[in-house]
């Protein structure tokens, strides 16, 4: 039987003692099972090649090596491009890629949501529509529009159509339809402020666990992202494609693809950690009522 207490007229539950320790011994077990196979793929990496190909597999290691990673970087090494000319294109798509995306997401969306004009409605409608739409879809229709920019074999022809993406404008102003309260913006407005100043003053801190969540959502793709039909140069491929085409030498490389799926594993998961504790905090706090 549950206790009860009450406190100013209303009848508040409380959680026994075996409750708690019931739901934190699932959340552990859940959390464990989740991160399973992050351990694995750092497992593999540390494993010689007779321990790679043995059946049935081994979770654990049995004689650590740190050869798969010398011998990836040797490899990466060996590449006629330098091998920070790899990482430089990478960091470069990855933070450029995101940051327009936030930028122009959070803009456009505020602007639906927050600004009447004639045909919002329908703009946003086709917003929707959009999405049901996949890359493979609008592949020919982007080939042929940066091709007539001028944009092809350059970095940009990956940054700036991801600047457009559908799916972060509509995250975002779904976000500031239920978040941002259309009375605070108008006191902004009445005490001074500029438009986009109340944008980004009043609007974005309020929605700050939609563009954490855009954060890492376009992060985790850019960084992730292979090969591009909008890139042939050597120069100007990213470590992902380079760690695929070194690794993909066979048995013998195995373990190097190994390392290389660590090295590309890291960075996103860093991001993740560091972004999650600010999602939950702000998602518990930003609420406001009119």
């Amino acid at each position: 039987m549950q206790k009860m207490r009450v406190r100013n007229h209303q009848v508040v539950l409380n959680r026994s003692v075996g409750g708690d320790a019931g739901i934190f011994t699932f959340l552990i077990i859940m959390g464990a099972f989740m991160f399973l196979p992050m351990l694995y793929v750092v497992m593999q990496s540390f494993k010689p090649l007779d321990e790679l190909w043995m059946f049935p597999p081994r979770f654990y290691v049995v004689n650590p090596t740190v050869d798969n990673y010398v011998d990836l970087f040797t490899l990466l090494s060996d590449s006629w491009v330098p091998f920070s000319r790899y990482i430089f294109n990478t960091v470069l798509i990855t933070f450029a890629g995101t940051f327009g995306n936030l930028l122009f997401a959070s803009l456009a969306a505020y602007a639906i949501s927050k600004i009447p004009f004639p045909g919002r409605g329908g703009v946003f409608w086709l917003i929707q529509r959009s999405l049901m739409f996949t890359a493979t879809v609008t592949a020919i229709a982007n080939f042929l529009t940066l091709s007539k920019l001028g944009l092809m074999d350059n970095p940009l022809a990956v940054i700036i159509p991801t600047w457009g993406s559908s799916m972060g404008l509509y995250l975002m102003k779904q976000f500031m339809d239920s978040s941002v309260s259309d009375s605070v913006l108008e006191s902004a407005r009445l005490d001074g402020c500029s438009e986009f100043k109340t944008f980004w003053v009043i609007a974005m801190p309020m929605v700050k666990p939609a563009w954490l969540t855009l954060i890492i959502y376009s992060f985790q793709g850019l960084w992730n992202m292979g090969a591009s039909p909008y890139i042939y140069s050597e120069q100007f491929k990213t470590l992902n494609y380079a760690i695929s085409q070194i690794t993909a030498g066979g048995i013998a490389r195995a373990g190097a693809s190994a390392a290389g799926t660590v090295l590309m594993m890291l960075v996103p998961i860093l991001v993740f950690v560091i972004s999650q504790s600010n999602i939950i905090e702000t998602m518990a706090s930003s609420g406001m009522k009119d």
